[in-house]
């Protein structure tokens, strides 16, 4: 059995979602600093091999268009620095928008700390597409 993790990678933080073994619930993991980038990518690869993670997905910030911009290349290109576990890349268009909501709807300020979106946004793209399989 295995987990599956997600990331909602920005140009400051990664915010981090897991699975249950089930692949039916998504939960906000955490978030970190974006960079150093070793020091991201090292912190990543030990929460998913903690937490018996196989596969990630990586929250694809694609235009409203459906075109890809300089953030989407961005986040393919640091997602393909990751090794060892499977990358399925998931268009997160609008989430972080849906995570203020939710935190709004749960009476968190975020506004103070700004990586409880990030992580917030992270448990909805691991939510879309765990709903997908």
């Amino acid at each position: 059995m295995h987990k599956i993790m997600a990331l909602d990678i920005g140009t400051k933080r990664i915010g981090i979602a897991l699975s249950d073994f089930l692949h039916v619930i998504a939960n906000g993991h955490s978030y970190i600093p974006r960079t150093p980038e070793n020091t991201a990518l090292d912190t990543i690869c030990s929460i998913a091999a903690e937490n018996k993670v196989q596969n990630i997905v990586v929250g694809l910030p694609v235009n409203m268009d459906g075109t890809y911009g300089f953030q989407a290349e961005d986040c393919k290109k640091f997602a393909n620095k990751i090794e060892g576990f499977g990358i399925i890349f998931e268009d997160e268009r609008l989430t972080s928008e849906q995570a203020e909501e939710n935190l709004n709807a749960q009476k968190i300020n975020f506004r103070k700390e700004k990586g409880l979106v990030d992580k917030e946004s992270a448990r909805l793209i691991l939510e879309q597409y765990l709903s997908r399989l």
